[in-house]
């Protein structure tokens, strides 16, 4: 089935119910208001602000988009580029989208004018959807963009190229159109993160959605009284496909407009969040305010939260250790994908395996795995190879790319690029980016390893690995190490620290300096390598 058909589900069983909060720790009060009339949360209204639907609203919202496009001639096939932050609007606009037999197109909201221009060519957009934040990069390229191509806009202020979203759909049908979709109909493109060049656009099918909503449901057993706060962006496979779990049977999420410790634990705690799904440095940053005193638990009611959940990037095993003494009561799991593999569950740790933390864990519901060397050829169990999958999440291929989707799709299999590795008992443990694993006189170094060992150092809030030309090596090792606030270290006192490790894994050079990751967590190493392969390494460490 398409998955449109969840949302009318949703809405026969529990149209009445809500569905979706939002909460924006930001906006603050400008006038005396009703509390109740503007949705704040009654506490505290003077540096909240609240907004909620229901299933039914939910679906009459898509309903008028889907109308408003089909009104503009849209038809299946057509694509809609969505460029929001987090809001209410987002996800109506998502599946009103798909109503048409379009395919919805979400764009990260860090793009510049040239990479939005970039991705609205590679995946032929019809229609841009984009919000107030956006104005002035759109504006740079609306003279290119809006040949051919309708720019709609939502909130308040609409700029004179574009037609106002909200003034449209308020005269549109809330009836959901006639359209017939069915699995094999295309329901979205999503762009690949780009921490490896230029940004791919990713082919999936209405089926590769749906199974993402059965996947997360299944790793974990959301019911409909279950609460989801969910922090990370939507365009990105990971929030969403968390999202749909929950999706799946109706239950209330929550969309945070923040990442700050303060903002995610007063949102757990008013909204009685039982799920909550973090990025690594969100998961830090939790733990060091609690540490340093700047966050106290007991101003907080966090009974009701079951689970913690971690995905995007590897996950260092004592960061979970950390967790579980300030939170001993939750569960955790992690999860890993791509958005080739319709984002996280493609291979899931499961909360019954957390004496295996480090590993992303086994296959996850309906997938299969396996790990080859460079001839395709299954590797022996404990050794390094690369990681593959194969199931019903697997991309269709990436848009208008025949070439790049020859390089990943060989049969029914997806090559992942990340190089990994399975234990004894079948655990799959990442290892590295195929890209970048250093090589230093002739042994191939994987900085993962070692920028796990360098977060369990109590002064570093995170580490990051490249490697950088060596005359002699061929490549060395460079470490960038970010400490955390208040805390000062020397290049002497980490050699002294990476002792324990092996000593071809130990960093040749050392630099501290800030750490870029992208929206979903990832280390930004293009950006990196740039930064200190592109300079001498004196300069860099004078910098740094």
């Amino acid at each position: 089935m398409p998955i449109t058909e969840i949302l009318e589900e949703n809405c026969r069983k529990y149209g009445n119910d809500i569905c979706l909060v939002e909460i924006n720790p930001e906006i603050k009060e400008t006038k005396p208001v009703s509390w109740k009339e503007y949705g704040l949360i009654e506490s505290n209204p003077s540096n909240f602000y609240r907004r909620e639907i229901t299933w039914n609203v939910f679906n009459e919202k898509a309903n008028r988009f889907a109308n408003l496009l089909l009104s503009r001639g849209v038809k299946k096939g057509d694509k809609v580029g969505i460029l929001l932050m987090n809001c209410l609007e987002w996800l109506p606009i998502y599946f009103g989208a798909l109503k048409t037999g379009a395919l919805a197109v979400p764009l990260n909201f860090r793009y510049a004018a040239d990479e939005i221009e970039y991705c609205v060519n590679l995946a032929e957009v019809n229609i841009l959807v984009f919000g107030p934040e956006f104005i002035g990069r759109v504006e740079e390229i609306v003279d290119i963009i809006s040949k051919n191509r309708i720019l709609l806009y939502v909130g308040d202020g609409c700029p004179a190229f574009a037609e106002s979203y909200d003034k449209l759909t308020a005269n549109c049908s809330s009836v959901s159109p006639d359209i017939k979709l069915t699995d094999d109909d295309y329901g979205a493109i999503y762009f690949s993160s780009g921490t490896t060049g230029f940004p791919k656009a990713i082919l999936h099918k209405h089926r590769s959605l749906v199974h993402s909503c059965k996947v997360e449901q299944a790793h974990h057993g959301q019911t409909k009284d279950d609460i989801f706060l969910c922090i990370p962006p939507l365009y990105h496979t990971g929030a969403k496909m968390h999202w749909f779990g929950s999706f799946l049977v109706g239950a209330k999420s929550v969309l945070l407009k923040g990442t700050k410790p303060k903002a995610i634990l007063e949102a757990a705690s008013n909204e009685k969040c039982s799920i909550v799904w973090l990025l690594v440095p969100w998961a830090q940053d939790i733990l060091d305010a609690i540490e340093s005193g700047d966050v106290k638990l007991d101003d907080y009611d966090l009974d009701a939260w079951r689970l913690m959940h971690i995905g995007a990037q590897p996950v260092p095993p004592s960061l979970i250790s950390r967790w579980k003494e300030v939170f001993p009561k939750h569960e955790y799991d992690t999860n890993y994908g791509l958005s080739e593999s319709i984002g996280p569950g493609a291979v899931h740790l499961g909360v019954e395996n957390i004496h295996k933390v480090g590993a992303i864990g086994k296959a996850g519901y309906g997938w299969e795995t396996k790990i080859v060397d460079e001839n395709g050829e299954l590797v022996k169990q404990g050794d390094v190879g690369e990681l593959c999958l194969k199931g019903p999440g697997v991309m269709d291929c990436y848009f208008n790319d025949p070439k790049s989707t020859a390089e990943v799709l060989k049969g029914e299999w997806l090559y992942t690029g990340d190089m990994a590795m399975e234990d004894e008992d079948g655990f799959i443990f990442l290892v590295d980016r195929k890209k970048d694993v250093v090589i230093s006189g002739g042994e191939n170094i994987y900085p993962v390893q070692i920028e796990n060992f360098l977060r369990a150092n109590p002064k570093i809030k995170d580490a990051a690995v490249i490697g950088v030309p060596d005359s002699r090596l061929g490549e060395a090792t460079l470490a960038v190490i970010e400490l955390k606030d208040g805390e000062t270290s020397t290049e002497d006192e980490i050699n002294s620290f990476c002792h324990k490790l092996p000593r071809y894994k130990r960093p040749v050079h050392i630099v501290f300096a800030d750490i870029p990751r992208n929206p979903t967590g990832k280390i930004e190493k293009p950006k990196l390598r740039q930064i200190y392969c592109g300079e001498s390494l004196v300069a860099a460490q004078n910098r740094g």
